[in-house]
Formats: structure tokens, sequence, C-alpha cells
């Protein structure tokens, strides 16, 4: 798994860490049982503070994304898949929100915005069928 982040970016740097393991689950590059980096060596596959990654993972954790098995690893969650619906719903309600909040300040139409929700669904289920 290859992360990327911007360290001036504007999501903190574990925020960043937790949308692109999401993503990958959502886009089906990752599935449940699958063994994440140890935090010691994603730190320094993204020359960031450990302490970094662990808020990170334990945040991932806490919301039921992933696991950590003393003395195997860190793994995503076979629940993770399975989140309860309700509370995801509250989560993307604030993150489409947000959404149209900066489409709004940029002056992106409601109409763009959902032609362009719609091409990132499909790309999503393009990469999840693996085209």
């Amino acid at each position: 798994m290859q992360l990327h982040i911007v360290p001036g970016g504007e999501l903190p740097i574990y925020r960043q860490i937790m949308h692109q393991i999401t993503d990958a689950i959502a886009g089906g590059r990752l599935s449940r049982g699958d063994k994440l980096p140890s935090q010691r060596d994603l730190a320094e596959q993204l020359v960031i503070s450990p302490l970094t990654v662990k808020k990170a993972y334990d945040e991932l954790e806490r919301e039921g994304v992933i696991e950590t098995r003393r003395g195997r690893g860190t793994f995503i969650d076979a629940a993770a898949e399975a989140v309860d619906p309700a509370r995801q719903r509250r989560r993307l309600r604030g993150d489409v929100r947000r959404l149209l909040i900066q489409a709004h300040l940029a002056g992106v139409p409601l109409a763009d915005v959902r032609r362009l929700l719609s091409e990132v669904a499909k790309e999503i289920q393009a990469e999840r069928r693996g085209v």
C-alpha cells in the first residue's frame, strides 16, 4: 500500500492517512484481513512522526475500520465493510456539507457538483471491478 501525504495540505496528516486507507477500502484496493504496514514502517515511508501514524491508526480502530492484533500487526477489520449505517450517514453528511460549502465558495454550481459526484462514483466502481 502506497500512501501520499501533503504536509501543508488542508487536512492534518493523520486525517490524510485515514482518508487514504478508507478510500482504498471503498475502492477495493484493501479488503478485510489485509495487513497494514506497522506504525513505525509507515512513519519511515512517509517521513513523519510515528505518533502521527499512531493517531491515524487509533482513530481508524475506534471507528471499527482496522484492528490491531498483539504480536501480529494491524489489519483491515472484518467489520470494516459492515459499519453502522446511521453512523456512516452522519459522518458522510458532514463531508457532503463541507464539499457543498467549498463548491459554493468556489462558485461551482450544484449541477456541476452532481456531475462530478457521478463521475467519481463511476471511477470508484471501475476501480472495484479492476478496470
